[in-house]
């Protein structure tokens, strides 16, 4: 496991960014979303299956009172019935286990999975299905993209990994994604328990009884770092995570630093990446390579490639297994972690959840662990990617038809 005090930040940057005191990010943040930041939290930064899934089982095999998960990815393998045995037993010890996932997200999942959590006593249930009771179509293309659990209101989880044999491993071949999690503790854990019962609530009313809702300890102060948790939700235009992430873009002053699974921003976020650049922001974008998971996507993704490396933006292709990261890091000070790609769907069509994090040795971590992902990644060159073929170029065209839904 990483913890946000396991080392100094990497020195490859000349310029220490860590030293610049990030502008008015609380004042700005809580005055363009209006939500507060929380103080005196305790954050562990988990990279890969093998730190994060041992964290989450632990939590929940701790956990005396109450469970609430909710996934988009929950898919058959051993990983999916190691959760489900580790949830079934907490549900046998008496505690609310509260398992809300994603209808469309879990097609994969396996009946007898399903069974034994509800034959043992957890509620689960799917989120938004296809056809719902009456027959008629359920909301197919607004989904819950949220990854989230929180234990006993003292401990929450979130980013971007989902419950599958996928994410199982270290990211050191092809088989095992690379992803990233952090477990929080302190205040910030209200806002991650506030985003499931947003969805649950959503789900079915009726399961919602204020009375039994455990109250996260305000007071808690375990660590030090500020924080804010933005909710998108499914909307017919921008939701909260854009305004997140084009204010972070707008307010870096000395380098930015993005990695995600699937890229496709809007307009007015390439413009904003590109007018960082202009102002004399260091920008650097990670992207999956030959092993992402969605070729169709990624060549929707690659259709905007030639503007952002024309604008002078170091763009990189992740090679040694599926990037699934979703973190934004802001002048070695601020970094967003969550379930949000930067991409339209996270931003327009999904339910998603971020966490915001000001605090400048959590964020050495990240930038630590971004440096270690360049080392395996290609960077791209504008004059080689303008000479590609004809037939990459007609794959970009026909994905860019589904541009807004990608």
């Amino acid at each position: 496991m990483t913890t946000a005090t396991s080392g100094p930040a990497s020195t490859s940057d000349a310029d220490d960014s860590s030293q610049h005191e990030f502008p008015s990010w609380e004042a700005q943040l809580h005055t363009l979303l209006g939500i507060p930041a929380t103080h005196g939290n305790e954050i562990r930064v988990l990279r890969n299956g093998d730190e994060i899934f041992p964290a989450m089982l632990a939590a929940i095999d701790a956990a005396q009172e109450t469970i609430d998960i909710v996934t988009f990815v929950y898919w058959a393998g051993d990983v999916g019935e190691r959760f489900a045995e580790h949830l079934s037993s907490a549900a046998k010890r008496g505690c609310r286990v509260r398992v809300l996932l994603d209808a469309v997200g879990t097609r994969k999942m396996d009946d007898e999975v399903l069974e034994m959590m509800a034959s043992a006593g957890c509620d689960v249930r799917k989120f938004r299905p296809i056809v719902d009771g009456d027959g008629g179509m359920g909301e197919v293309n607004h989904r819950t993209h949220r990854k989230i659990l929180v234990c006993d209101a003292s401990v929450g989880f979130t980013g971007g990994v989902g419950i599958a044999d996928e994410w199982a491993g270290d990211a050191r071949t092809p088989d095992e994604w690379r992803d990233t999690h952090v477990a929080v503790r302190g205040p910030a854990v209200a806002g991650l328990s506030a985003a499931f019962i947003d969805n649950w609530a959503d789900e079915d009313d009726r399961g919602f009884e204020v009375r039994r809702e455990r109250v996260v300890d305000l007071e808690s102060r375990p660590g030090s770092s500020t924080c804010i948790v933005v909710r998108g939700s499914s909307s017919s235009g921008a939701t909260d995570i854009n305004r997140l992430l084009l204010s972070l873009i707008q307010l870096a002053q000395h380098r930015l630093r993005i990695s995600t699974a699937y890229f496709n921003p809007d307009a007015g976020l390439i413009d904003g990446l590109c007018e960082a650049v202009e102002r004399g922001v260091e920008v650097q974008i990670l992207v999956p390579g030959e092993h992402a998971d969605k070729r169709f996507v990624q060549l929707n993704s690659e259709g905007d490639y030639q503007r952002v490396l024309d604008a002078g933006i170091d763009l990189r292709t992740y090679e040694r297994s599926m990037l699934h990261t979703k973190v934004v890091t802001v002048d070695g000070g601020v970094v967003s972690i969550g379930s949000a790609n930067f991409n339209q769907r996270s931003m327009q069509l999904d339910d998603e959840c971020n966490l915001v994090i000001a605090d400048p040795d959590v964020v050495a971590v990240f930038d630590r662990h971004f440096d270690d992902d360049l080392q395996t990644s290609v960077e791209l060159d504008p004059e080689r990617w303008a000479e590609r073929s004809l037939l990459q170029r007609a794959g970009e065209r026909a994905a860019s038809v589904f541009d807004r839904w990608l």
